[in-house]
């Protein structure tokens, strides 16, 4: 028999035991995850666009997308649940 693979729970949007919000609803898209990893260094959505070679507003919609699908409101919150989920 198969051991559970947490993934599967990440992307069905189930909770943690005891937990309320889903971990993860879908996968991050390549470039959501590119922006995380900047956020992770601290960078400011200016030097995010500035390193990507895209404009703020790109950047903007992006974390967007991040905070949607890793179920929080916060750019410290992604950071600290992407690294909960070992995506970072």
């Amino acid at each position: 028999m198969l051991a559970h693979d947490p993934t599967e729970t990440w992307l069905t949007g189930t909770t943690k035991p005891g937990g309320t919000a889903p971990l993860v609803v879908e996968d991050l898209s390549e470039r959501e995850h590119d922006v995380l990893v900047r956020l992770a260094r601290m960078m400011s959505t200016e030097e995010i666009a500035a390193d990507l070679y895209v404009s703020v507003n790109t950047v903007k919609t992006h974390l967007k997308g991040v905070f949607r699908k890793l179920a929080v409101n916060r750019r410290t919150d992604a950071v600290r649940r992407a690294r909960e989920l070992g995506l970072l």
